[in-house]
């Protein structure tokens, strides 16, 4: 095993990764797979294709099937995990959604859905997952999904639901970093600017239009470029690292 290979490996790990079905998750969790954990994928629907693409490169994963939003749901998925793998050494609380609406029309009960899929969905993973590290003596990472929208404001759409939501996940991420320091657990965050994924670019072309001459870089993102970002907060690399937000953004938040 060659130096950046011993560094950045996940070779023995167990990772969880929600939200794997399709988009950044399936091709995160892909990666994360070839730098050698055993994958398991927990979400609501189901990720048959993302099990095949992992198996189809010769590495390991299942899929669990559970709502993170549901405290009992998420239990009885990761007692499941812990049957099958016997530990959990990584968490990347990669589930999430969006809605592009202004103040006026976003209702409170849209506003509540998008904060608990995204915000309360990944405090419970946390939760739940770092009882079991500190009960099993495991000194893992976690890696929460945050945004570049959780340090801005994206024009020209409107979307305070998504963007509280993601400042919550990166102050989150901070306090639960100090609060674990001495379970030995790191938890960090990723925030990605736009990135070639359905939630990206399934919108109207003239949001698309207004958005490149915003990015410096001029483009979207690729979801395989997050892969090196996950896997050094994963990884031992990053071993000195943590509460810290890492954004992947193409220079959008510099300007």
């Amino acid at each position: 095993m060659s130096y950046l290979e011993e560094m950045f490996s996940l070779k023995g790990k167990t990772a969880i990764v929600t939200g794997a079905g399709r988009g950044i998750g399936q091709v995160v969790a892909r990666g994360m797979a070839n730098a050698g954990a055993e994958i398991v994928i927990i979400c609501r629907h189901g990720a048959d294709e993302t099990i095949k693409l992992i198996e189809g490169d010769g590495n390991k994963a299942y899929y669990v099937q559970a709502d993170v939003t549901d405290e009992k749901q998420v239990d009885a998925a990761l007692a499941e995990v812990m049957k099958r793998s016997g530990h959990i050494d990584i968490l990347f609380n990669n589930a999430g959604i969006c809605m592009h609406q202004t103040t006026m029309e976003a209702t409170v009960e849209e506003f509540r859905e998008v904060i608990d899929v995204n915000l309360t969905g990944e405090f419970i993973m946390c939760k739940a997952v770092g009882k079991i590290m500190i009960d099993n003596g495991i000194k893992g990472s976690i890696v929460n999904m945050a945004s570049m929208s959780g340090s801005i404001v994206n024009i020209p759409q409107w979307q305070v639901s998504y963007n509280a939501s993601k400042a919550g996940v990166i102050h989150m991420t901070r306090s639960l970093a100090a609060e674990w320091v001495p379970y030995g657990i790191r938890v960090n965050s990723l925030s990605p600017g736009y990135i070639s994924t359905p939630m990206s670019v399934d919108v109207p072309k003239e949001l698309i239009d207004a958005w490149m001459p915003l990015i410096p870089m001029h483009r979207m993102g690729k979801p395989e470029e997050l892969i090196p970002a996950v896997l050094y907060l994963c990884s031992d690399a990053a071993g000195y690292t943590s509460g810290q937000d890492l954004i992947v953004d193409g220079v959008y938040t510099c300007i």
